[in-house]
């Protein structure tokens, strides 16, 4: 017989809205029918899941047999528990994925850098389209926004399942392309034509802050700056595109050459 949610689910649920309580305990959010439902169908198992009594009702074994504990909520319960304006039928806690980053990984493949992304909008478009170009891994720097953000997840459309994002300090990550020979291509307003660009198959592609694009400190390890052709003559406010347009346009031009990432890394931790 199915359980209705308790004061500690509740309490649970709601201090992981928070980065350090997600960081210290290794959990996180899952909001959404089709979330929840292809995360466990992916074979991935939740420690809880929190649904209307019709959604779990109406759902396969396949689908909550994924789950440690299930238990029932109502759309006023739901509604203080989600992080969304308008909540889903369901949410689900589930643990963060482990693993370790090596420099290796860089090699042999293209890898998107963001240097101080803070909108969990752009993070969260930006896996779905490394994901859809089969780019597995994504480098940010610590100060960008938290992978497991339940806006970061809800924003991937389940594509954070099948992409690495890894929190590292951009200079150590750079430094290591520059003393290996690693192309890093940076986006920038003043580069010359991504259209127009010699495009690799391996290296970093650099993107920077929404607000300040890419910082002097970062700019010094870029080898090639390659930027998107707007408008033959200036647009009021059209001065640059929002990171994760640049990002599938710039994605998208070096696929369309045979240069994405066709070998996809098994995925791993989010915070190594």
């Amino acid at each position: 017989m199915l359980r209705m949610i308790t004061r500690n689910h509740v309490k649970l649920i709601l201090s992981l809205q928070k980065r350090k309580v997600r960081e210290d305990s290794s959990l996180f959010v899952i909001e959404g029918d089709k979330l929840v439902r292809e995360y466990i169908l992916a074979g991935n198992r939740v420690i809880l899941m929190a649904g209307k009594p019709e959604w779990i009702d109406g759902e396969p074994e396949t689908v909550t047999g994924g789950a440690d504990e299930v238990v029932m909520v109502n759309y006023e319960e739901l509604r203080r528990i989600s992080s969304l304006r308008t909540p889903h039928n369901v949410l689900a806690v589930a643990h963060m994925r482990k693993g370790q980053f090596s420099n290796d990984s860089l090699h042999g493949r293209l890898t998107p850098v963001l240097e101080c992304l803070q909108d969990p909008g752009n993070l969260g478009t930006i896996i779905r389209i490394a994901a859809w170009f089969g780019l597995g891994n994504i480098i940010c720097s610590p100060d960008s926004v938290d992978f497991y953000n339940p806006k970061v997840i809800q924003a991937t459309m389940g594509a954070f399942m099948h992409v690495n994002v890894w929190y590292r300090p951009l200079e150590e990550v750079l430094g290591y392309a520059a003393g290996n020979g690693l192309p890093v291509y940076g986006t920038t307003t003043d580069g010359k034509s991504v259209y127009e660009s010699d495009l690799g198959n391996e290296g970093l592609i650099l993107f920077g802050n929404e607000s300040k694009g890419i910082s002097a400190g970062l700019s010094q390890y870029v080898t090639s700056r390659i930027t998107i052709p707007g408008p033959p003559k200036p647009v009021s406010g059209l001065e640059s595109l929002n990171v994760s347009m640049a990002a599938a346009i710039v994605c998208s031009e070096f696929a369309r050459r045979g240069n994405s990432g066709s070998q996809q890394s098994a995925i791993g931790s989010q915070q190594s």
